[in-house]
């Protein structure tokens, strides 16, 4: 997000969040909690999942849904296979994530950047994961 909006990420988590909500951008979790011992993905135990239908539906403006890596997007699919909003699961920002360089992370995540901005072009290139449906 510091790249593609120019907001420091040495600025406090809150003042970040509220500059991106000035771009038109939420950040929510899929999980509300679970057990984790350390910080990969494969090692989440007893998930509890947010009400994500319910947040789309007090969201109706909502233009996308940007899922920030597999684990993520694979339990957005499981939970969201009627919905209209465009989603996309972008590579996960996590430094463990090496599969992808920093530009190239940062290429992909443009996607947010131009559909906020009304880039019709690159709205068309949104990917839809498998299970939910597009616009």
């Amino acid at each position: 997000m510091e790249s593609l909006f120019s907001i420091d990420h040495q600025l406090p988590y809150a003042l970040r969040c509220t500059l991106l909500i000035g771009h038109g951008i939420a950040l929510w979790d899929v999980v509300a909690s679970c057990d984790r011992p350390g910080s990969a993905d494969s090692r989440i135990r007893e998930p509890v999942f947010n009400d994500l239908a319910g947040f789309l539906a007090s969201h109706p403006t909502l233009k996308l849904v940007a899922l920030n890596g597999k684990t993520a997007g694979s339990w957005y699919a499981q939970r969201m296979d009627n919905e209209t909003i465009p989603a996309v699961t972008l590579p996960s920002t996590s430094p463990a994530n090496a599969r992808s360089s920093l530009p190239e992370k940062v290429r992909q995540w443009d996607i947010i950047r131009s559909v906020c901005c009304g880039d019709e072009e690159k709205r068309d290139e949104i990917t839809v994961p498998s299970g939910i449906s597009g616009r």
